[in-house]
């Protein structure tokens, strides 16, 4: 990763960090290898609030909302879990747990530049434009980060951050920060958590933002399966113990409402490394501790980018549509009758690159959902005969570097009509299936919005209608699709005249060409 350059973004606010004594790295040992003795104890850390409260928004009444967030460079979930973490154990015991994936190549690589971007402006890589750590074309004008829609909205936020890894100081992170510091190499993350600290201690900040860097460098050093690797996870969860311990300690603490979120840019091989498309390099996290997340939650509907508009909206800053944001704030996320089938989902049938352990479809549609196979053709693969619902995990492991790491606008789990996969088994015929939605009521209405998630890639013959079928008549196609697509899409339909219910038709054919995915359909709903 780039090196950085000391403290070059110059404070607007009187107030500026202490002094931090530089602790000089052993000869050769680059800035990731500084081990940290001085966070070698682990503090003991409750959660912010109390468990009972968290569920209670109403308790917060007449709070100062405060936001911190934690960026911890590289760091696996599951690894957070084994090494026994104390400070992010209580974080995940008093708040959310959520694991999330990431995209892979074309779309970015698995490294530091895409993932710290996406995590600030809540936006993907093919919005920001961040697709490596060059930073060559950043689109941060039109998609800003969380702490510069912060000033914006209201420029007498404190705004504050730090960080071991340059370029989030000096290039993610705008101007319109109060203070943006880039600690300097010598100090690396021992400087950084005494700069946190003594700011969130010693002045009254706003919202904070903290990378840390040492978990990266011992997954790069010794993979994140090495007993190295859980070491470094402890020195950090130390040094979070030190800043969660300075919000706790400060003076009007009991008259402020924090939200702490704690989070990744990426992942790491087992044997050390990052950039490419494995599940392991693409691993992610939230974790959000404060009033509006019930003690020990687990989500699959959380995602990366959500971590900038749950800020935005704890601060009391609404997000506007007009930005484009991929995110929302957390608390606002509604599961879609999709994610009901994650407690039936199963593990492989004919697919040999799974592995044997992971549950992740079914061929079963949700309550008021069907799926019409008439017209599909035998054989083939049986996990993707026709419309299936599964997950990121299982159907990006069926085969990788295919692009289904792009569909990253899906949430939880989704359905997916793949005729590549499919074809992977001897079949007769052509893939022909169409999944059918519930009846929704339209009666008095002119127009009706139609919103979804779709991911669709395109090759040969293959076709991708939506239908509607008003009160039990002919289908009419009102939309197809011909180019990929990667978003939410809203159709405003006209309602004929005396049409009292709408039912929605997906079709896809396909004979070995790609895919489309559908989540996420709301009708009189975007």
């Amino acid at each position: 990763m780039t090196q950085h350059q000391e403290d070059d973004v110059t404070p607007h606010t009187p107030a500026t960090p202490a002094a931090i004594p530089a602790a000089p790295a052993p000869s050769g040992l680059s800035r990731r290898g500084l081990l940290l003795g001085s966070a070698a104890a682990v503090l003991a850390a409750a959660p912010l609030t109390a468990g009972a409260a968290r569920a209670a928004t109403a308790a917060v009444a007449g709070r100062t909302p405060k936001v911190l967030v934690i960026g911890l460079d590289g760091t696996m979930l599951n690894r957070i879990k084994d090494s026994g973490a104390a400070n992010l154990n209580a974080l995940m015991a008093g708040g959310l747990t959520a694991a999330g994936s990431l995209y892979a190549n074309p779309m970015a690589g698995t490294s530091s530049g895409p993932g710290w971007s996406t995590v600030a402006t809540g936006v993907w890589p093919d919005k920001h434009n961040v697709r490596d750590n060059n930073f060559t074309a950043p689109a941060f004008a039109a998609y800003p980060d969380f702490l510069t829609r912060a000033e914006t909205a209201r420029p007498a936020l404190n705004t504050y951050v730090v960080a071991s890894w340059a370029p989030i100081a000096d290039i993610i992170y705008s101007g319109r920060v109060d203070t943006r510091v880039a600690t300097p190499s010598a100090e690396y993350d021992a400087g950084t958590t005494s700069r946190a600290v003594a700011r969130l201690r010693d002045t009254d900040p706003d919202a904070v933002f903290v990378q840390l860097d040492n978990v990266d460098h011992a997954g790069h050093s010794s993979g994140s399966a090495s007993q190295a690797y859980l070491e470094a996870i402890r020195g950090v969860d130390a040094q979070v113990g030190q800043i969660l311990a300075a919000v706790r300690g400060r003076t009007g603490y009991a008259q402020e409402d924090w939200l702490v979120m704690v989070t990744a840019d990426h992942g790491h091989t087992p044997t050390g490394g990052h950039g490419g498309s494995t599940w392991e390099e693409r691993q992610t996290f939230v974790i959000a501790n404060g009033s509006a997340f019930p003690a020990g939650s687990v989500r699959y509907d959380v995602r990366m980018v959500d971590i900038a508009p749950t800020a935005l909206a704890h601060l009391g800053i609404a997000v506007d549509p007009a930005w484009g944001l991929d995110g929302s704030p957390v608390p606002s996320l509604v599961p879609d009758a999709f994610d009901a089938l994650r407690p039936q989902l199963t593990g492989r049938v004919d697919e040999t690159g799974i592995p044997a352990g992971v549950l992740g479809f079914t061929h079963t549609p949700p309550s008021g959902w069907s799926v019409d196979n008439s017209a599909m053709g035998t054989g083939g693969v049986t996990e993707w005969r026709g419309w299936s619902f599964t997950t990121d995990e299982f159907w990006t492991k069926a085969q990788r570097d295919q692009s289904r790491e792009l569909n990253v606008r899906a949430r939880n789990v989704f359905a997916v009509a793949d005729s590549d996969e499919w074809a992977d088994k001897t079949f007769k015929g052509s893939y022909d299936s169409t999944l059918v939605s519930p009846e929704y009521p339209v009666a008095g209405l002119a127009t009706v919005p139609v919103s979804f998630t779709t991911y669709y890639q395109q090759e040969g013959a293959q076709t991708a209608q939506v239908l509607a079928v008003w009160d039990g008549g002919a289908p009419v196609q009102v939309k197809s699709y011909t180019a990929e697509t990667n978003g939410r899409q809203t159709l405003n339909l006209a309602v004929p005249a005396g049409a009292s219910r709408l039912r929605l038709r997906f079709r896809y054919t396909g004979s070995n060409n790609w895919y489309w995915v559908l989540d996420n359909v709301r009708v009189g709903q975007s």
